[in-house]
């Protein structure tokens, strides 16, 4: 076995362009989608309240980690929303907002949710103040069990309360777990490939075992993700100065059973072909269907539909993005994780035990 993975990776020192690659447009395509990440987005505002409230709201809409607010005249929100320079604009009052909008985009539903999160919180505070220091205690648990002034549900697997967005890191976890989709599927077909040259009836016949072999190539496989998520992850800290949020080092943890149900699904698409041609034309529809489902393209907390939110519970790529997200963004400890590692966990056994079936049926 050991013999296996030093050939292995004496092959991937000889040819490292394709992993190079991978890499190189991960980096890309999560820095330029998350660049808005790294500045806040800015949203002017408006309003017909004093000078100092509206300071007071502003500033405390801006404490968020998403969205400058800045203060503007009426005319100079409406046309830079009209002309599309901003994506949005917000006529703040006491009681009331509006959102006027330049076009429909993912920040669209996370500015509303905020600022509805925000009224919301600031009504209901102002109510309580408003109870004189005379009123008796029955008084004020009355006026705390009134009823919300807004409507505003959210959820998500582990957290109940609302939960928070970053743009880099959406972008960043997103678009590495959907390019290592292609890394480890492009190294477990060489299996595939092995097979059909007649590589493996060779090494059959040395006393290796066909479980130590399997063994090796799978393991390799998850080895060139592991390194290249790291990889990634390390540039993004330490030189783009992505914030972890202090969870980098759980991150690098977490990751291996998103990366093992990977490994587990590409066995399972090697199984199911017939041949290399079959298996690339099938791997792209795979990662982009399964990146779209699973969150990593946008978060799951602004799709609205029952039917695909039930379909990404069966998507790898959604779990993978809870874990990341949880840990860094919602700060979750490894035990409030432990739903998505035991999902992944079992998905990856069942996948690696139907996919290692099929292709010693179909392919010896």
């Amino acid at each position: 076995m050991i013999g296996i993975l030093i050939g292995k990776f004496r092959l991937l020192l000889r040819k490292p362009g394709a992993l190079i690659t991978t890499t190189l447009i991960c980096m890309v395509f999560a820095f330029v989608t998350g660049k808005a990440g790294f500045d806040k987005l800015e949203i002017p505002v408006y309003s017909s309240m004093e000078a100092n409230e509206l300071k007071q709201y502003i500033n405390q809409l801006n404490k968020g980690d998403v969205f400058h607010f800045k203060q503007s005249s009426e005319n100079e929100v409406k046309e830079r929303v009209s002309e599309g320079k901003v994506e949005a604009g917000v006529q703040l009052e006491k009681s009331k907002y509006t959102i006027y909008i330049a076009r429909n985009s993912e920040n669209i539903p996370l500015l509303e949710q905020y600022v509805k999160a925000f009224y919301k919180q600031t009504l209901k505070q102002k109510a309580l103040e408003g109870i004189s220091l005379e009123s008796t205690d029955s008084n004020k648990k009355t006026v705390a069990e009134w009823p919300e002034m807004f409507s505003l549900k959210t959820s998500y697997f582990n957290n109940k309360e609302k939960p928070a967005y970053n743009q880099a890191l959406q972008s960043l976890f997103g678009f590495t777990l959907f390019f290592v989709i292609y890394t480890i599927g492009f190294n477990v077909v060489d299996i595939l490939n092995e097979k059909q040259m007649g590589v493996w009836d060779r090494i059959i016949i040395s006393p290796t075992s066909k479980v130590a072999v399997y063994t090796a190539n799978l393991l390799y496989c998850f080895l060139i993700g592991y390194v290249q998520v790291v990889f990634i992850f390390l540039v993004f800290r330490f030189g783009a100065g992505v914030d972890f949020q202090g969870a980098f080092g759980k991150t690098l943890i977490i990751i291996i059973p998103y990366l093992f149900s990977i490994v587990a699904l590409t066995i399972l698409l090697t199984g199911l072909v017939k041949t290399t041609g079959q298996f690339n034309a099938l791997l792209p529809l795979i990662g982009v269907s399964f990146a779209m489902l699973g969150g990593a393209y946008w978060p799951l907390e602004i799709v609205s539909s029952e039917l695909l939110l039930g379909i990404s519970k069966v998507i790898p790529v959604t779990y993978g993005m809870e874990l990341l997200k949880g840990a860094v963004i919602s700060k979750s400890s490894l035990q409030e994780l432990l739903y998505p590692i035991g999902i992944l966990l079992l998905m990856g056994v069942v996948m690696m035990g139907i996919g290692i079936r099929l292709i010693e049926r179909r392919h010896v």
